[in-house]
């Protein structure tokens, strides 16, 4: 649907039915259970649910949330849960139990979280009282408490199998209200009552559609530049943006016998025009990325040399590796139904046919696309990592012992130098000497490309005009849902 069309179907405003809060997504959450949540809807509205023990400064260093902590050895560290603390949204008080129990529940191999890996220095687990916890490691880790951000469960529920997937009981500032259909999700902000309802909503230009009738409040993110620039200006909508964290990249099965030669990747790389697609399709609202982590990150490299756009030398690699005009490479390429990752995707599909790569695109709704990801099931794909904080991203994304479900090592890369550099950057004794090999381990990402690095996009809220309050994260996290609020009829613009 063009923009034409939007503007002579936009007659008349239309008012809410009931007092709620509407928030637009493009995919709705796959589970609402925090052992479980990887994809970034989920892990989005599990913040809000639940409280998790420790959260990260603008710096993307750990501090204390549920809990604060002391380092009582190299091996020990002890939590101690703080005064005051929300309890459960069923009313029973949070516990040092309920933590212990959450996170055994997270290390039992028999739970199939896929957070396990990123804990696998975790000996045991002790607590004292009602509101000590110890964790013993089997190895020293001096940045631990940035990896304990799992939300916590009632450990009565945990016992009794309770489906916390789609029935939560957290002590965040959220709880469940109701789930009334399949793309409807109503959460209660517990400190004054307000509801809220995300509504999934898979094409953008119906997204905005029903923002500017007012049949939604809010959308984040997932708009194509053309809209946005729609958007801006207009006296019924207002746009924010903000720097993001978000990293898009190309991903590949390393044991397909196309993508699995490195030779291809790199013509991949130095085959897809990033700063055109930033400029021309992104808006100019992302910066090209080489690595996971943002270069101003504490762990991040800004020094790595990046992959330019180069089809003549993407043609004589492959020429290189065997490949001509009769015997091109053929690659299936995954994304999701999402209309503008269909048209990024589409642009990148151009842009290797030039260098002499046939690719097929595949579309699917969100739910399949993800789950062949998470399965293996895939030649190349693109996706996005959300919520980066600690550099732990590299033992569960590129250890060879991350394979799922240990891990989100889906491409299968295998490589004895990075698991050495993962070990020896987890077992420095300083911020420093940590930064110092991760930064080592970039660059070897790089080289072995088992991801292709495209952007960091940006972040970006729309809302009606009578919407305020909200905060935009780094990450693109729902947390300004805590102090959003609608201004009194009058107060505000509108149609």
């Amino acid at each position: 649907m063009t923009i034409c069309v939007m503007c002579a179907v936009l007659t008349a405003c239309v008012e809410p039915d009931d007092h709620a809060l509407r928030f637009g997504l493009a995919s709705m959450p796959v589970t609402l259970d925090p052992r479980f949540a990887t994809d970034a809807a989920s892990a989005r509205i599990v913040r809000l649910l639940y409280r998790q023990l420790t959260d990260f400064d603008d710096q993307e260093m750990p501090v204390p949330a549920l809990a604060a902590w002391e380092r009582v050895d190299a091996r020990h560290y002890r939590f101690v849960l703080r005064e005051g603390r929300s309890p459960f949204s069923d009313g029973h008080r949070v516990r040092a139990e309920d933590v212990k129990a959450t996170y055994d529940s997270v290390l039992d191999a028999a739970t199939a979280s896929p957070h396990r890996a990123s804990l696998a220095n975790v000996d045991h687990i002790e607590t004292d009282g009602e509101n000590a916890v110890d964790f013993y490691l089997r190895d020293p880790d001096i940045l631990f408490p940035g990896r304990l951000t799992i939300g916590i469960l009632p450990a009565r529920l945990i016992r009794d199998g309770h489906p916390f997937g789609t029935s939560p009981v957290g002590s965040g500032p959220f709880e469940l209200e109701s789930r009334p259909a399949e793309n409807r999700l109503k959460l209660r902000r517990r400190r004054d009552g307000q509801e809220f309802e995300f509504v999934g909503v898979p094409d953008p230009t119906v997204r905005v559609l029903k923002l500017l009738r007012g049949e939604v409040d809010m959308l984040q993110n997932d708009l194509p530049p053309e809209m946005l620039a729609f958007l801006d200006g207009r006296n019924d909508a207002t746009v924010t943006r903000a720097r993001g964290t978000n990293f898009a990249y190309l991903g590949f099965n390393l044991q397909d016998p196309v993508v699995g030669r490195l030779a291809v990747r790199r013509a991949i790389a130095m085959g897809v025009d990033r700063e055109s697609i930033i400029r021309y399709v992104l808006g100019a609202a992302a910066r090209p990325a080489n690595a996971l982590l943002v270069p101003n990150h504490w762990a991040g490299d800004p020094g790595l040399t990046a992959i330019d756009y180069d089809p003549i030398g993407a043609m004589r690699l492959l020429k290189e590796a065997g490949y001509g005009a009769e015997n091109r490479p053929r690659i299936v390429y995954k994304t999701s139904t999402d209309p503008f990752r269909l048209r990024l995707a589409t642009i990148i599909q151009y842009q290797l046919s030039i260098i002499g790569i046939d690719v097929e695109l595949r579309s699917y709704d969100w739910g399949t696309f993800y789950g062949d990801i998470k399965q293996g099931n895939f030649q190349m794909f693109s996706l996005m990592w959300v919520g980066v904080k600690l550099p732990d991203i590299f033992r569960y994304a590129f250890d060879s012992d991350s394979v799922p479900p240990q891990g989100a090592n889906r491409g299968r890369y295998s490589s004895p130098v990075a698991d050495a550099l993962i070990r020896r950057a987890e077992s420095a004794e300083s911020i420093a000497g940590q930064a110092a090999a991760y930064r080592e381990l970039q660059a070897l990402l790089l080289e072995d490309l088992p991801y292709v690095p495209l952007w960091h996009e940006d972040q970006v809220f729309v809302a009606r005009p009578d919407i305020v309050g909200y905060r935009i994260a780094s990450d693109g996290n729902y947390d300004g849902l805590v102090d959003v609020h609608r201004v009194p009829r009058g107060q505000a613009g509108g149609s």
